[in-house]
Parts: structure tokens; C-alpha cells; sequence
């Protein structure tokens, strides 16, 4: 996929500036054509020389110099590759990208680019939890810039928590997924995933046994074929795609606001186990056991997310994908829920504990549409998830 396809790779300042050389090494191992552009603060951490010498290109830094200005001028640079990388990118750098702010070679580039952009974060865990930071990774991801990571893990300063540079296996499928040829290229579908977590008080919650391995399947199937993802995420026990824009969620609520932000979309897929209800007069603190008895709980339903987007008056997408779980009368209540919902297709699954599927690696699904229904055969969660995207690619491609 990556065979001569030209990456212009900014390297932003940060310790983990020097895993830019593995990543580097890697795209040129598959073929890539890579151009370094070397910020200052990243020539704190790793030499021109260095990239040089593993790129066999020249490396660009300095957006007043004469010589590369009247051989290859930063706006043809900006404009000559296939893809722009940022790997680090600082809080520094994503704040001058959000703010349109142009006062060196790199941030010059960012601005004066007609191409795509995956950026890589790699930042102290409070600069990354930051308000400023944080919106402006929303404003970027609002303004179509690709996000892959970051991490959890320890920091070099020695604290723990969010702000590792992706590895590079990640970055590259992202790069990968990004200038992906696949017959969903230029379309953008939604992908829910995951449980929801439906406070009871600060340290107790309701939820269910998903563990958003099906949702995160069909978020890689469809980025492999072209598409750009935004997949909305509960907490679930595997990691989000590489390549997929990710908004992560607790309730159901927050997952409706979520999902209403990421319109407009061509097709939207709700894998998502949301909780059908929540708990209305959750505890601002810690509920104690005690002498006056158990407590009790007053429950009100959930917003009907897959009903709410498959019933929109404008701006619904011309593709609604719902799941339904299931212990009894599976195909019965399925079909029922695809009517009753409004949605176009519903993957219907019995998810009875000796079946091994919530929670598990298979699944075994029935697709039911307005023209009947169709068996699929029992296979992996991802197998599962590259027939729906071929079906997904087929109906809106």
C-alpha cells in the first residue's frame, strides 16, 4: 500500500522524537518516499543527520532559507506529498495547527497544505488532559485531521497516564488506512462501540458485558477499504482503531451527544451495547452501607440512539446499521426492533451465555433488511466485520 507514495514527515520536539527514526526506517522498508521537516525544538533530541541518512532525502528546516526556498519553495513542499505525518506532535504544534498560527517551516506547511494530515501526540499526561489541549484536538479533528493516539503508559518524566507516542506498527496503519484507494474513499461513517457506564454513585456503575471487539472490527474493516471513521467508544476493553477519528464516552447520553457532533455522515453502524437505563437519582457521593437498609435506585430509560438517527427528519445518513442482542426469539425480535427503529439493517445475534459471543472472539449473525433475512456462518468478530463492510461498500459506494 505504502510502495511510492510520498510522506513528508514533520518531527515536532519531544523525547519521543527519536522513535521518528524507527518510523522512518519502517515506511521507507515498504516502499515510501519520505521527506523529513526537522522543527528546532526537534533537533534538540534527534540530528538532520540522522534522518538524512534514513530517509536518503534532504531534511527541510529552516522556513527562511534561501537555498530551499528557490529549489523547492514550503509551499510546493506543503503540496508535493501524499500525506503530511506529525510524529511527535506537541502540544505546541497541534495549537499552532488549530490556531492557524504560521511562524516557522513546519506550522508554515500545516497552514499552506491542500493535502491530509495524521498527526501522532506524544505529550506529558497533564499537557495532554489539558482544556486548551483538548480543544484543540477537537478543533483539528473538526477541521479533518487524522489522529492516531496517544498511548497510556509511563512517561519519560517519569508520571503515567495518557501522552506516549503511538508505536509504530499503530502510525504506520494509520498511514496506511489514510491514503487507502478502497471504494469507501471519501465517505465518512459512524462507528459506536463499547458498553456505556450509567453512574450510580462516584465509584459504582451499571453496565454489561460487551467488550467493543466487534465494534472495533468493523471501524478497521471500513477504514481499510477507504472510509473515514469516527468511531464513538464506551469503555471498552480493547483499544481503539489506528486511523479512526475517536470519541470516547462514559453514558449513553454522552454517546448521543457524540454521535449527534459527528454529523453529517454517508453511513452509520451502532455496535455500541448501550445501557437501556439510567440511573435517575444517582448519589453525588459514595452510597454507605448502613443500618438504614438498601438503597434505593430510581431508574429512567436511556435516549433511544439508533431510533433517534434512523428516524432524523434531514441530514440522515443514507445507511443505518443496528445490532440486536438477544436471548430468545432472536430473528422475531430483531426484525420487530429493525421496524420499530427505523433503521435499514439490523445484525441480529444470540448472545445467550452458552453461545460465547458477548464477550467473546466469534460471532454468529443473521442480517435482516427490508428484503428478509440472511444466515451468515460463525466466524471471527473481524471476518464478521470485513462482510459488513463489503455489504456497507456495495450499498453506498
Amino acid at each position: 500500500m505504502l510502495a511510492d507514495k510520498h510522506i513528508l514527515l514533520i518531527v515536532g520536539g519531544g523525547v519521543a522524537a527519536f522513535k521518528a527514526l524507527d518510523l522512518l526506517r519502517r515506511l521507507r522498508e515498504q516502499g515510501a518516499h519520505v521527506t523529513p521537516v526537522l522543527t528546532k525544538a526537534g533537533a534538540e533530541f534527534v540530528t538532520p543527520l540522522s534522518l538524512s541518512a534514513l530517509s536518503a532525502s534532504k531534511v527541510y528546516q529552516d522556513l527562511f532559507d534561501l537555498t530551499d526556498e528557490a529549489e523547492m519553495g514550503h509551499i510546493e513542499l506543503s503540496r508535493a506529498a501524499d500525506l503530511i505525518v506529525v510524529a511527535p506532535a506537541t502540544a505546541d504544534l497541534m495549537a499552532k495547527m488549530a490556531n492557524g498560527m504560521a511562524n516557522d517551516l513546519a506550522s508554515t506547511l500545516l497552514l499552506a497544505t491542500d493535502k491530509r494530515v495524521l498527526i501522532a501526540p506524544s505529550m506529558n499526561v497533564r499537557m495532554w488532559e489539558h482544556p486548551a489541549t483538548q480543544r484543540n484536538l477537537a478543533r483539528l479533528q473538526n477541521d479533518g485531521v487524522l489522529v492516531v493516539g496517544p498511548e497510556e503508559g509511563a512517561m519519560a518524566c517519569g508520571e503515567y497516564g495518557p501522552g506516549r507516542l503511538s508505536e509504530t506498527p499503530d502510525i504506520i496503519a494509520a498511514i496506511d488506512a489514510a491514503l487507502s484507494d478502497g471504494p469507501l474513499k471519501g465517505k465518512h461513517i459512524l462507528v459506536t462501540s463499547g458498553p456505556t457506564h450509567e453512574p450510580i454513585d462516584p465509584v459504582r456503575y451499571i453496565a454489561n458485558r460487551s467488550s467493543g471487539a466487534q465494534g472495533t472490527a468493523i471501524a478497521k474493516a471500513l477504514i481499510a477499504l477507504g472510509a473515514q471513521v469516527t468511531f464513538v467508544t464506551g469503555p471498552a476493553d480493547v483499544a481503539p482503531p489506528a486511523g479512526a477519528r475517536v470519541v470516547a464516552v462514559q453514558t449513553a447520553k454522552q454517546m448521543l451527544d457524540a454521535v449527534t457532533a459527528a454529523a453529517p455522515a454517508d453511513a452509520a453502524i451502532f455496535a455500541a451495547a448501550v445501557a437501556d437505563w439510567h440511573v435517575a437519582n444517582a448519589g453525588d457521593s459514595k452510597i454507605k452501607k448502613d443500618k438504614s437498609g438498601l438503597p434505593h435506585l430510581e431508574f429512567a430509560e436511556n435516549p433511544d440512539i439508533l431510533a433517534t438517527v434512523s428516524q432524523m427528519k434531514t441530514g440522515r445518513p443514507a445507511l443505518v446499521v443496528g445490532f440486536a442482542a438477544e436471548t430468545d426469539d432472536v430473528i422475531a425480535n430483531a426484525t420487530a426492533k429493525r421496524l420499530r427503529k427505523g433503521c435499514d439493517w439490523i445484525l441480529a445475534n444470540d448472545v445467550s451465555p452458552e453461545t460465547g459471543i458477548m464477550g467473546g472472539v466469534d460471532n454468529d449473525v443473521t442480517l435482516i433488511t427490508a428484503d428478509g433475512t440472511e444466515d451468515w456462518p460463525r466466524m471471527s468478530k473481524q471476518a464478521t466485520a470485513e462482510m459488513l463492510a463489503d455489504r456497507i461498500a456495495k450499498a453506498i459506494a
